[in-house]
């Protein structure tokens, strides 16, 4: 891991908008397989690339979803978990958050996503660390997007974004149809054909959607006898 992480961010990276969603601009990476290897990753292994450096298809679908109905999270406190570039989180502050939490366990992604706000003009509360024992504390909103990869990270976030639903948060998720999407618990909002890069996804487009997350259904206590 270097130790410079603001100078590894710049100096991988360049400030340009994003496919989908070109009001906002993050530091992004032209080409994924040197800076995979660079963050001690392997390509086309099972560890996953450093997802601070690429606009994913779910990511771009939900920033396009929240800056087009800015009334989902105009005035309310957000928590966008997994925040890698902080795109999702850049498109809620921009859409009138009135404070947007942005969690990554990548202590890269905190420094990219710290450094994509700014060049946004907004304000994140960046934080670097694994919150998916714990809770959404006092957001009313929390956003996912592409977070379904892998089977151990969705069954950890399912769990995590079930009780943030069961709480009353609003949850929403975006996915390019990942094969460990919950789909049975979710409601389809919107959806989307994403440009997406293609040494990453074979192809030069994603069909993208955003869905909300149904709380669990409450079963009512057994009646004492």
């Amino acid at each position: 891991m270097p130790t410079d992480l603001v100078g590894f961010v710049r100096a991988h990276t360049h400030l340009a908008p994003v496919a989908y969603v070109p009001e906002v601009h993050l530091h992004q990476a032209a080409e994924p397989v040197g800076l995979w290897e660079l963050t001690e990753g392997e390509f086309r292994s099972e560890q996953p690339p450093p997802f601070w450096a690429f606009a994913w298809a779910g990511g771009q679908a939900l920033a396009r979803y929240l800056l087009d109905r800015p009334e989902t999270v105009a005035g309310r406190r957000v928590l966008d978990l997994a925040t890698g570039s902080g795109l999702v989180a850049i498109a809620a502050a921009r859409a009138g958050a009135a404070v947007v939490r942005a969690v990554d366990v990548d202590p890269v992604a905190a420094v990219a996503a710290g450094l994509n706000a700014e060049a946004n003009r907004v304000r994140l509360a960046v934080t670097a660390g694994d919150p998916l024992d714990g809770d959404h504390g006092d957001a009313q909103v929390v956003l996912a997007g592409d977070v379904f990869y892998s089977e151990a990270m969705a069954t950890r976030v399912l769990r995590f974004l079930l009780r943030a639903a069961a709480d009353g948060a609003r949850v929403l998720v975006g996915d390019p149809d990942r094969a460990y999407l919950p789909r049975e618990r979710c409601t389809e909002l919107a959806g989307y054909q994403v440009p997406v890069p293609t040494a990453l996804e074979s192809v030069h487009t994603r069909h993208a959607r955003v869905w909300q997350l149904r709380p669990p259904v409450r079963r009512p206590a057994a009646a004492l006898a």
